[in-house]
C-alpha cells in the first residue's frame, strides 16, 4: 500500500495518540473510592462485642458532638514558619501566645502534591488523596459527589456559613445556609478579597444560628504570588490574620455557656515555595500549620516543642469525631487523638475503633488481599483486645488494671489505624502497569516504522510502500493476535488491582491487540525488505555525493543531547535552557555557513563565481516576471555552494551575513524578558516592566474570522478550483497571519514583544538564511521545530495557581495539569513546571465561562510558539514553487518524526524512574505537555497533509 510521507506520518501520529492516551490513563493512578455519598449514610459499627456469653454492648450510635461550634480559618498559602517561625512571633503575637502557652494544640500538617487549592479543600474535606489527574478532570470544579464532611454535616442538620474563596461555593452547591464566595481576576487584589471575608465576622460571631463556620483567605497567597514569601507585604498580612484569629477566638470564649466547648480550626490548605508559587512538592509548598484551638484542652506548660507532623487528610476524620458525624467512607487519614483526648477512655476507644472500622473496610473494598494486610491485621488485633476491655468494664471494673489495658488498646489501635491509612495513602501512586506498557509498546511501534521510513518517506517521490497486505494475511500476525489475547485474559482475570484496559470492552481489546500485531507485522517486513535490497547487486553504482555539514551534525547531536537529557529532574525543570542553546548554536553555525559561502568560495574560483552570476541573471529576470522566489528557482545545474555565493548582492549580502547576529541579539532579549524554571525564575526581567475590553476584543475576533475566512476559502479553491500556486500561497498566509493577530489578542500585553521578535526572525531567517543556503526542507522543518519550542519557553505568563480549579471543567485538556490554584499574579515564561500556564485567554472577548471558546483560546496562546512556526514552515515550503513537490511531504513526515522521538523515550524514562522523588512535581507535568503537544502535532500534520493532497 503507497501512502505519501505527509499521510503516512498523520497516521503514525493518530495510532500514537492512542498509545499516549493509553499510557496516560494507566501511568496517573485513580484514587481508592467506595459507595458514592448517597449510599455512604449507613448504621455504624456496634463496640467489638465483649467474649463471653450473656454480655451486649449497647452503644451502636454515633458518639455525640465533643464541640458545638466549630471555625475553620483555612488561610491560603499559609507555610508552617509564617507561624512557628520568627515571623510568627513578630506579626502573629496572639496566635503565637496562644500556641506556646494557651489551651491549643499545635501540628505541622503534610499535603501531598500538587499542592493546589481544589485537591486540597477536597483532601481536607473528604480526607482522601485526590490523584494527580484530578487536577486534570476537575478544572471546573463541578460538584463533589465523593462523601465529604460538609454533605455529612448538612445532612445530620448542621447549619453552615461559609466566606471566601468560592471554590468551595462551586464544590458544595446548596450545601450553605449563607455564603460569599470572593471572585476576583485581579493580580494585585490582596486586600478587598479579605475585607469580603472579614466584613461579616462581627455581624455573624454574635449569632446563634449557625454550627459551622468556614473562612477562607486569599491575601496571603496573593501576595506571595506578587513578590514572594519574604515580601514585606507579608507581614501586614500576617498581622492582619491575627487580629482576625483573636477576634474569633475571644467570640468563642465569650459564647461558652453550654456544657459543650467551641473549637477553632486555624489551616493552610498548602504553602508557598521560595519564589512565592506552588503546586510542587517543597517543603515550603506542603508544609502548612494546623492549629486547634479550644477551653476543652489544658493549658499548655512548658517550652514550646516541635510540633508533631501529621497527614492533611487526618483533619477530615478528627472533625467528623468532633462534631458527631460519620468518618467520610472515603477517607485515607486517622484520627488527631490529643484533640479528643479529654473524652472518657471508652469513648476515645470508641472514636478510634470507628476509624479503624472505616479505614479497613475501605482497604477490604479496595484490595483483594486485604486480609493478609498488617494494618488489616493489627486492627483486628487490637478490637479483640477492646472487647476484652469491654467485657472488664460492663463487669464493673474501675481499677488501675482498666486503665491500662485502655491504654495499650488505645496504642493498638492508633499503630493500626497509621499502618492502614499508610497502606490506602499508597494505593494513590499505584499504577496501572499493564496499561501503561500497551501505550508504552504501540508508541516505540510507531517511532520504529517512522525511522525505518526515513530513506523511502524523505525520497525524491515522498512515498512509502507500507507492506499491509501480506503481514495481515500472514500465520504470523494471528499468532501474534493468538497469544496477545491469551496474555490479555490471563491478566485481567488474575490482576490483583483494577486495570484500566482490562475494564474495556474485548472488542476495544481484540482491536488493540489486533494493531499491536499488525504494526509488529508491518515493521519486520519493513526490515526484511531493507535487508533484501541491501543484498542485491547493483549494475551500476553510483557513489554518493552526500556529506555531513555543520547544520547536519548539530541537527543530530542536538535532537540525540535533548532525548537523553529528559532523564533528568533538573534538566525537565530547565528545559528551556537547553532550547536556548540549541537555537543559539544554530545562529552560529548558520552564521559560519553565511560567511563560507560569501567568502571563501568567492575568492577560491573567481571564474565559477561569474558563470553563476551569468547563470543568477538569467534565473532572475525569469523570476521577477513570474513572482518566482529566487532560492528556490535554482536547478540542477545552481548547485548549493556557488549559487548562495551569487544570489546574495549588495546590501542584502550584508544583512544577510549579520542576520544570525541580530536573531541571537533577538533570542538575548527575549531570555531576559522573563525568567522561567526553577533556578532563577526569582530573578528579576524584563517583563516586570512591561506590566482589553469585552467589546473590542469582540470586534478583533470578527476581524480574524473574516481573515481566516478568506484564507481558507482560497487554500479550498486552490485544491479543487485554481492550479496556480500563488492562491495556496496567499490562503496560507491569511490563515497565519490571522492565527497572528489571534495570539496579539490573547497574549497578555507584556507578551507582545515575544510575538514582535517572533514574526522579526521568521522574516530574517527565511530572506537571508533559507533562501540564500538554500536548506532542504528536511533541514527547514527541523530548525522551524526548534525555534518553535524555544519560542514555547519564551512566551511570559502572569500565572497564580489557584484560580485555574475554580474555573474550568473535565474537558480542559491534560496541560493544565498542574496549573493551578486562584489569580495570575507572577510574571514567568511557559515551562514544564506547575504553574505557568494562563487561563485568562480563555475569558478574552467573553463576559461568562464559554466552554469551547475558552478550551481553544487557552490551547492555542499556550502552544502559540511551536503553532506559529509550524504554520509559518506550511507557507515557507509551499510558497517556494520551484522547490520539489514533495517538500510539504517531506516537512510533515520530518515534523511528526522530531516530536515522536522525545516522546517515545521519554515514556519509557518515566517508566523507568515512576518511583523517583520527583515523579509527580517534575516528571509527571512533563509527561502531560507532552501528551497534549501529540496531538497537537496530529492536527498539525493533518493541515499538513490536507495542503499536499494534490502531490501525487
Amino acid at each position: 500500500m503507497r501512502m505519501r510521507s505527509g499521510v503516512f506520518a498523520f497516521s503514525c501520529l493518530l495510532v500514537e495518540a492512542l498509545g499516549v492516551a493509553l499510557f496516560l490513563r494507566g501511568f496517573f493512578p485513580v484514587p481508592v473510592r467506595t459507595l458514592p455519598r448517597r449510599e455512604a449514610r449507613g448504621n455504624p459499627p456496634a463496640e467489638p462485642a465483649p467474649s463471653g456469653t450473656g454480655m451486649v454492648s449497647n452503644w451502636t450510635k454515633i458518639p455525640p458532638p465533643v464541640f458545638k461550634k466549630v471555625v475553620i480559618v483555612l488561610i491560603d498559602a499559609l507555610r508552617d514558619d509564617f507561624v512557628f517561625g520568627s515571623k510568627g512571633k513578630q506579626f502573629m503575637p496572639y496566635t503565637t501566645q496562644v500556641v506556646e502557652k494557651g489551651t491549643s494544640y499545635s501540628f505541622i500538617a503534610e499535603a501531598k502534591p500538587p499542592t493546589v487549592t481544589m485537591p486540597r479543600i477536597k483532601a481536607l474535606m473528604t480526607g482522601s488523596i485526590p490523584g494527580f489527574i484530578d487536577v486534570i478532570v476537575n478544572l471546573n470544579t463541578p460538584a463533589l459527589l465523593d462523601d465529604n464532611l460538609i454533605w455529612q454535616a448538612k445532612t445530620a442538620g448542621k447549619r453552615i456559613i461559609f466566606y471566601g474563596d468560592d471554590t468551595w461555593v462551586k464544590l458544595f452547591p446548596k450545601h450553605f445556609v449563607e455564603y460569599d464566595g470572593t471572585t476576583s481576576f485581579f493580580v494585585s487584589d490582596f486586600t478587598e478579597v479579605d475585607d469580603n471575608v472579614t466584613r461579616h465576622l462581627d455581624r455573624v460571631l454574635k449569632r446563634e444560628d449557625w454550627d459551622l463556620l468556614i473562612l477562607h483567605y486569599l491575601g496571603l497567597d496573593h501576595i506571595g504570588h506578587i513578590m514572594g514569601p519574604n515580601s514585606p507585604l507579608v507581614g501586614p498580612k500576617l498581622r492582619e490574620m491575627d487580629n482576625v484569629l483573636k477576634k474569633i477566638h475571644i467570640s468563642l470564649l465569650s459564647k461558652e455557656q453550654s456544657s459543650l466547648p467551641n473549637l477553632l480550626v486555624v489551616c493552610g490548605d498548602h504553602g508557598m515555595s521560595e519564589t512565592g508559587s506552588h503546586g510542587g512538592s517543597s517543603e515550603g509548598e506542603v508544609h502548612t500549620p494546623l492549629l486547634f484551638i479550644s477551653s476543652a484542652f489544658e493549658k499548655r506548660s512548658g517550652p514550646l516543642t516541635q510540633p508533631e507532623l501529621v497527614q492533611q487528610t487526618d483533619l477530615a476524620s478528627t472533625l467528623a469525631v468532633s462534631l458527631g458525624l460519620p468518618i467520610s467512607r472515603n477517607s485515607v487519614g486517622k484520627l488527631i487523638l490529643p484533640v479528643v483526648g479529654g473524652k472518657t477512655m471508652r469513648e476515645q476507644l470508641r472514636f478510634v475503633h470507628l476509624n479503624g472500622f472505616q479505614l479497613s473496610r475501605l482497604l477490604q473494598e479496595n484490595t483483594p488481599a486485604y486480609e493478609k494486610d498488617p494494618g488489616y491485621e493489627r486492627f483486628k488485633i487490637a478490637e479483640k483486645s477492646h472487647s476484652n476491655w469491654i467485657k472488664l468494664y460492663l463487669e464493673g471494673n474501675n481499677s488501675e488494671i482498666l486503665l491500662n489495658l485502655g491504654k495499650k488498646v488505645l496504642k493498638q489501635y492508633l499503630e493500626a489505624l497509621k499502618t492502614l491509612s499508610s497502606s490506602l495513602s499508597k494505593q494513590v501512586a499505584q499504577y496501572d502497569m499493564y496499561s501503561m506498557m500497551v501505550g508504552s509498546v504501540i508508541i516505540m511501534e510507531v517511532l520504529l516504522l517512522l525511522l525505518l521510513s526515513i530513506p523511502k518517506a524523505l525520497s525524491s517521490q515522498a512515498v512509502f510502500e507500507v507492506p499491509l497486505s501480506p503481514p495481515l494475511f500472514s500465520l504470523l500476525f494471528y499468532l501474534m493476535c493468538l497469544v496477545l489475547c491469551a496474555v490479555h485474559v490471563i491478566i485481567c482475570t488474575s490482576a490483583k488491582s483494577l486495570c484500566y484496559f482490562c475494564s474495556m470492552s474485548w472488542l476495544m481489546a481484540v482491536g488493540v491487540m489486533m494493531l499491536i500485531s499488525a504494526l509488529m507485522c508491518i515493521i519486520l517486513s519493513a526490515i526484511m525488505r531493507i535487508f533484501e535490497s541491501s543484498r542485491l547487486p547493483v549494475k551500476n553504482p553510483i557513489v554518493s555525493s552526500f556529506s555531513w555539514s555543520e547544520v547536519d551534525v548539530l541537527i543530530l547531536a542536538g535532537t540525540i543531547g535533548h532525548v537523553v537529557s529528559l532523564g533528568a529532574s533538573s534538566f525537565i525543570e530547565e528545559e528551556h535552557q537547553t532550547w536556548y542553546f540549541l537555537t543559539t548554536t544554530l545562529c552560529l553555525v548558520l552564521g559560519q555557513e553565511l560567511c563560507r559561502n560569501n567568502f571563501l568560495l568567492n575568492e577560491c574560483d573567481p571564474q565559477h563565481r561569474t558563470t553563476m552570476k551569468q547563470n543568477f541573471d538569467a534565473v532572475k529576470k525569469a523570476s521577477d516576471c513570474k513572482n518566482i522566489d529566487i532560492s528556490a528557482a535554482g536547478n540542477s545545474k545552481l548547485s548549493k555552494n556557488t549559487s548562495s555565493a551569487e544570489f546574495i548582492k549588495g546590501s542584502d549580502k550584508w544583512i544577510s551575513l549579520a542576520s544570525p547576529w541580530i536573531i541571537l541579539i533577538c533570542c538575548r532579549l527575549l531570555r531576559s524578558l522573563n525568567q522561567t524554571g526553577v533556578q532563577w525564575a526569582h530573578r528579576p526581567d524584563f517583563g516586570h516592566w512591561l506590566t482589553r475590553g469585552i467589546t473590542e476584543a469582540r470586534f478583533v475576533y470578527v476581524f480574524i474570522l473574516g481573515i481566516v475566512f478568506t484564507g481558507t476559502k482560497d487554500l479550498l479553491k486552490s485544491q479543487f478550483i485554481s492550479t496556480d500556486p500563488s492562491v495556496k500561497s496567499t490562503g496560507l498566509w491569511e490563515v497565519y497571519s490571522g492565527l497572528v493577530l489571534l495570539a496579539a489578542l490573547l497574549f497578555r500585553p507584556h507578551n507582545l514583544p515575544v510575538l514582535v521578535f517572533c514574526l522579526l526572525i521568521q522574516t530574517m531567517m527565511t530572506k537571508y538564511i533559507w533562501r540564500p543556503l538554500t536548506f532542504d526542507a528536511a533541514q527547514t522543518t527541523i530548525m522551524h521545530y526548534w525555534f518553535g519550542q524555544a519560542f514555547f519557553y519564551f512566551q511570559l505568563w502572569l500565572v497564580h495557581i489557584s484560580q485555574l480549579t475554580k474555573h474550568f471543567p473535565e474537558v480542559y485538556c491534560v496541560f493544565i495539569i498542574a496549573t493551578c490554584s486562584s489569580y495570575a499574579v507572577r510574571i514567568e515564561g511557559n515551562s514544564n513546571g506547575i504553574a505557568t500556564v494562563d487561563v485568562s485567554a480563555g475569558f478574552v472577548g467573553l463576559e461568562s465561562y464559554v466552554e469551547i471558546p475558552a478550551i481553544f483560546f487557552t490551547v492555542f496562546a499556550t502552544y502559540a510558539g511551536p503553532l506559529l512556526w509550524a504554520i509559518h514552515l506550511l507557507y515557507y515550503l509551499s510558497s517556494e514553487v520551484k522547490r520539489s513537490s514533495t517538500a510539504v511531504g517531506h516537512g510533515c513526515f520530518c515534523y511528526a518524526l522530531m516530536h515522536s522521538i522525545p516522546v517515545a523515550i521519554y515514556i519509557v524514562l518515566v517508566t523507568v524512574l515512576r518511583y523517583h522523588l520527583f515523579i509527580w512535581s517534575v516528571f509527571s507535568p512533563k509527561l502531560l505537555y507532552e501528551g497534549v503537544h501529540v496531538f497537537i502535532t496530529a492536527a498539525i500534520c493533518l493541515f499538513f497533509t490536507a495542503m499536499d493532497q494534490k502531490h501525487s
